[in-house]
């Protein structure tokens, strides 16, 4: 058995792809249209690991979709999670859980799909505006 990827539902796929690939950094694998079925995938990996990858579908016939406590959160761990936070905010993204202990943040993606990041390795000095920034919204 192989795990291959996270589905995700989106509303918007040029902001989900916004998001995704130009704010967090995901690499995109492939994008397929599919009219028949009235839908686009879009594939996305951290750059170097397609081992791991989220299913951007959009579906071309508005839909609304429910957010539910068990999904949970996408995880990835980052080299310099200021720097993530940093060019996160830089694309207008708001973060949610701000990296105070160096180690761990959540963000949302433009779907609400919480994003937790992870220092790599060990945690980063607290430092600021991090180590003061309150959590904003849920996570």
């Amino acid at each position: 058995m192989k795990y291959l990827h996270t589905m995700v539902r989106v509303t918007d796929l040029e902001a989900s792809l916004a998001f995704y690939r130009d704010a967090l950094g995901l690499e995109v694998l492939s994008v397929r249209e599919v009219p028949a079925g009235r839908y686009t995938l879009a594939f996305l990996a951290a750059p170097g690991d397609a081992s791991a990858q989220v299913e951007l579908t959009f579906n071309w016939d508005p839909e609304a979709y429910t957010g539910g406590r068990n999904f949970g959160h996408l995880a990835y761990a980052v080299d310099d999670i200021y720097a993530t936070c940093r060019r996160l905010m830089e694309h207008g993204v708001t973060i949610c859980r701000p990296p105070r202990d160096g180690r761990m943040a959540f963000v949302r993606s433009p779907d609400q799909i919480s994003i937790e990041l992870l220092q790599a390795g060990t945690a980063l000095p607290p430092a600021e505006p991090w180590a003061s920034m309150p959590n904003v919204g849920a996570w």
